[in-house]
């Protein structure tokens, strides 16, 4: 008989903690899974699922402009808030109980509560000591605020699914994938939107063109950009928030939104404690098989910090429940994960960007495209799609893709198959497209 109550205990209900503690039960494994908020983690709850529902919401806007083009003369446009919410909460509610279900299905304990590691295998929860052979942080992290005085008065994207009402102008501070998407959020549900970012450049990490392009896109749509400007103050003013930039130049708000980075979710956990190892940022550090300093430790997703986002941290805890309970070491190969930004219009990425392939490889080809949309002809949109291919010289094959246009992360994700099986330029080329499609570009670029 085992000495510890468990095989497995997850700190941590989200994507990455739910599919790591069923696959390990799976595997024969006695698992419980601790979690003080409600299953599904940020993916769920304050991210991937309503964010992409309201961007849903904010695209009908469009539609409604763009049907006039096609003889639809649509009555007069009302949009309400407050079914929106309620819908949104109506879906995750139901997505928490669909999680709940498939643990209590694989056999897997959930525990209520907030969980701090006592030693190399023991966990206490509300005063009780739980022990277990393997312990699991899957923990994931939280979205943070600028150090700037007043920054209590913004809120992040977890309170932007919850406002009582829709501001008449917000501000949104960043320029990455979380503040471009709901830069675009907010301007398609009729709110006066800026976009105020730092750098020069927006989507930091993605390959550059992706970023130039959006920007365009963005400024198109009516979103006012500010780039390489910082928030320096915020502060309250006579019934509005005023943004005091660090070109003292001063901008008004109802809201503003900091969506200016994350930091995992490790305060209180005990970790430096027992042994376990953190960078600077309070990321967990874990060798390639997710296991820490203490050998009977172990973290997957957000918190490790390596790749945040919610297909990873599942590979991340399918391979790390293959490894301990199934006697096969598995480990992530972090090439080619494709990725999408559902900012309007889309962006979509698999593979390396132009400037990191031109650093591994002697030569490199680069194939651009930039057209109107067939759809945008009778729309009168000026709405134009872009896509790229970086291939490599000396061997023909497709090193990175990248689109920014309606449908690029559904359209990303089928290339996404072509490069992971090592697909070269010529074998593009003779692939057949579908036409009429925005996708069978990929396939007929030659330039």
């Amino acid at each position: 008989m085992s000495v510890y109550d468990y095989d497995l205990i997850t700190i941590g209900g989200g994507s990455g903690g739910v599919r790591a503690s069923r696959m390990s039960a799976a595997h024969g494994a006695r698992v419980a899974l601790i979690e003080a908020g409600p299953l599904g983690g940020t993916c769920v709850n304050v991210g991937c699922i309503p964010k992409k529902l309201f961007s849903y919401a904010a695209n009908f806007s469009t539609e409604f402009i763009d049907a006039g083009g096609f003889g639809w003369s649509p009555e007069p446009v009302a949009f309400d808030w407050k079914t929106l919410l309620a819908n949104k909460d109506h879906e995750i509610a139901r997505l928490n109980g669909i999680y709940a279900r498939v643990l209590q299905d694989a056999g897997v304990e959930v525990i209520a509560g907030r969980a701090r590691v006592v030693d190399a295998h023991s966990v206490e929860v509300d005063g009780k000591i739980l022990t277990a052979a393997h312990l699991l942080i899957a923990t994931g992290g939280h979205a943070v605020k600028p150090d700037i005085p007043g920054a209590a008065l913004g809120i992040t994207s977890d309170q932007a699914f919850h406002l009582d009402t829709l501001p008449r102008r917000a501000l949104l501070v960043g320029g990455g994938y979380i503040a471009v998407e709901f830069a675009s959020i907010f301007n398609g549900l009729g709110v006066a939107t800026t976009l105020i970012h730092r750098g020069g450049q927006l989507l930091r990490g993605f390959d550059d063109d992706m970023g130039k392009v959006l920007a365009e896109e963005l400024s198109q749509q009516g979103i006012t950009l500010k780039l390489n400007e910082t928030p320096r103050e915020l502060k309250q003013d006579k019934g509005h928030l005023q943004l005091v930039l660090g070109s003292g130049n001063s901008l008004e708000a109802d809201l503003v939104m900091f969506a200016t980075g994350r930091r995992p979710n490790v305060d209180g956990l005990g970790l430096e404690t027992v042994g376990v190892k953190l960078a600077g940022n309070g990321a967990v550090q874990v060798d390639d098989f997710y296991c820490t300093a203490v050998p009977s430790i172990h973290a997957i997703g957000d918190v490790i910090d390596r790749v945040q986002l919610t297909p990873v941290a599942i590979a991340e805890g399918m391979a790390l429940a293959r490894t301990l309970f199934k006697n096969e070491p598995s480990r992530l190969d972090y090439a080619n994960i494709p990725t999408a930004v559902f900012s309007h219009p889309h962006v979509g990425t698999v593979g390396l960007t132009e400037a990191a392939a031109r650093e591994r490889n002697a030569a490199v080809d680069v194939y651009r495209t930039r057209f109107r949309p067939l759809k945008a002809t009778l729309s009168g949109s000026k709405e134009r799609v872009f896509m790229k291919l970086v291939v490599a010289r000396d061997s023909g094959k497709v090193l990175g893709a990248h689109m920014v246009g309606d449908g690029a992360g559904e359209i990303i994700q089928g290339i996404a198959v072509a490069l992971n099986c090592g697909a070269t330029k010529a074998q593009f080329d003779a692939t057949l497209g579908i036409h009429p499609t925005t996708a069978e570009e990929f396939v007929t670029m030659r330039a």
